[in-house]
């Protein structure tokens, strides 16, 4: 039996199915045979069909061919696997593309598991074992699998890259060291690895505290577009109800212009009308005077003439005959004139609104003009070009940011519930910054104290204060601050304070020139004034 397995090949017992040594086998009427839960559960995924077939030929059957272990296959299965023929090994055991072959396999090849640095060659886990057997005591090095052992090696020496070399960071045989390397600072390779491991772990640390940022920036980034698409949203329904107002209004407008007219036009035409109706008895009056006239005018009869014609040379009276008359040039011409000046006006009004809907609108579209560095781009429109709050296009009262754009005071806070620290405008963080003059801040230890300098120059007013183009008077004070942790703690907050600009500001005087003077952070709370400190210290 043990010759008989070795002239049998593995695949012939086999699974077509499966790809692993037959399990419980079973013919079927076409001939090949199969692992009898392999192929029951192929043809339970053709029960719908009624037509069963042989996945190695194709050949069909119908009705669902009844199966029973081949029980002589399977003792042959069995003894075969005691005598020496072992399962074929799965689909997965071998190499397929992009991985490293057996070197030893012949044949269909399996995958590799380890490479020897020493016989350049690559093994998978059977020829391992052999080539372990064959140099014992672990004098060969090992190395996961890999396709590229010729890079290991020197191309000069054909020895081992065993050794690197820092003064020209390369790898080097043991050879180089003597010849192109020799007084260089070299190290083994194993030594110069782990060093570097070090630093890529520190290395990979930074790379991961990144990764966290620009996720954090992702998220903030897509809730700042998700928050810019609702109140994009918003603003369009907000926009088509007024305008619908405002169309439904000036409809209301035409209605009653048209009413008027036509009211108009009623009591002209029923006036008209009274007029014509006179007229036309007029015309038959005088019509039935003149066709008697014509009458008597040819009677021979002077006496019945004279008594006749008597009322009849009466001219009408002035109550029978009204003198009536008429303009024919009446029109609407003033109505269609001041209708006229009406359209003119509100096309007026319109392009004025619409020029501020177009500022308030360009510093809102700064929502997705940011830089690669994330940064608002500088060449966008700010909230200092809107004369009106771009949030409520009121005048402004004026709340600045640090990145220039203004608001009211109450629009700004609503923005906040709605957006968080973050300018409703630009997104960046909300730091709200003051009208104070250029200046500097300085400090320095006085004994026990920390001192505080403010220097602000003299200048002239800008649109931030309260006279733009007047002179204002600067200031040089002093304050002092405990040199203990609190101390410290407030002098951070003071020269943030004054980073803001919301130390000092320009108050208005009944003077000629204005002065700075402290702002919304009196320096008396935070600070000790110099008058103060000698009683301070006592």
């Amino acid at each position: 039996m043990a010759q008989a397995a070795g002239l049998l090949d593995q695949d012939q017992f086999s699974c077509a199915i499966c790809l692993d040594l037959l399990k419980d086998p079973v013919a079927i009427p076409c001939g090949h045979s199969f692992c009898m839960g392999c192929i029951n559960s192929c043809w339970d995924r053709e029960d719908h069909t009624g037509v069963y077939s042989c996945p190695q030929c194709r050949e069909t059957f119908a009705p669902r061919p009844i199966l029973r272990k081949n029980t002589m296959l399977a003792e042959v299965v069995e003894k075969l696997k005691k005598t020496g023929l072992q399962a074929a090994p799965p689909a997965h055991c071998y190499a397929g593309p992009g991985d490293v072959a057996c070197d030893v396999c012949t044949g269909r090849k399996r995958k590799a598991v380890k490479s020897c640095l020493m016989c350049l060659a690559s093994y998978c886990e059977t020829h391992i074992k052999l080539h372990n057997e064959l140099n014992p005591g672990r004098k060969h090095k090992l190395i996961d699998a890999s396709g590229s052992l010729q890079e290991k090696i020197c191309s000069h020496h054909d020895k081992l890259l065993e050794i690197y070399c820092r003064t020209d960071q390369q790898c080097i045989c043991y050879l180089c060291t003597i010849e192109d390397h020799r007084g260089h600072d070299t190290v083994s390779v194993a030594t110069e690895g782990a060093e570097k491991k070090k630093q890529l772990g520190a290395t990979q640390c930074k790379f991961q505290q990144r990764i966290q940022e620009r996720e954090k920036e992702l998220q903030d980034l897509r809730q700042a577009v998700q928050s810019l698409k609702c109140s994009a949203q918003a603003a369009v329904e907000d926009s088509e109800r007024i305008f619908t107002e405002l169309i439904h209004s000036i409809e209301g407008r035409r209605s009653e212009v048209k009413e008027l007219i036509r009211d108009q036009e009623k009591v002209a035409v029923s006036r008209a009308e009274g007029l014509l109706e006179r007229l036309e008895q007029e015309i038959a009056e005088l019509r039935r005077r003149d066709a008697e006239l014509e009458h008597l005018s040819h009677t021979e009869d002077h006496i019945h003439f004279l008594q006749s014609s008597k009322s009849l040379f009466d001219p009408p009276g002035p109550g029978d005959l009204p003198s009536i008359t008429s303009n024919p040039h009446i029109s609407f011409e003033t109505v269609r004139k001041c209708v006229s000046e009406l359209k003119e006006r509100l096309e007026d009004v319109c392009k004025e609104e619409m020029s501020k809907i177009s500022q308030a609108g360009q510093a809102v579209s700064t929502y997705g003009c940011f830089t690669e560095t994330g940064e608002p781009s500088e060449a966008r429109a700010t909230a200092a070009d809107v004369e009106a709050c771009p949030l409520c296009m009121k005048p402004l009262k004026k709340q600045r940011l640090i990145c220039t754009h203004a608001f009211c005071s109450a629009c700004l806070e609503r923005s906040v519930e709605r957006l968080g620290l973050h300018c409703p405008v630009c997104l960046n963080a909300l730091i709200v910054v003051g009208d104070q003059p250029k200046g500097q801040m300085t400090w320095g230890r006085w004994s026990a104290f920390l001192c505080i300098t403010y220097n602000i120059a003299s200048g002239i007013q800008t649109e931030a204060h309260p006279n733009p183009g007047k002179p204002f008077t600067g200031i040089q004070t002093k304050a002092y601050l405990p040199d203990t942790r609190e101390g410290k703690e407030v002098l951070k907050l003071l020269q943030t304070a004054f980073d803001q600009k919301l130390v000092f500001t320009v108050a208005a005087t009944d003077e000629a020139v204005d002065r700075v003077d402290f702002g919304d952070i009196p320096i008396q709370m935070t600070g000790i004034s110099a008058e103060c400190l000698d009683s301070y210290r006592k």
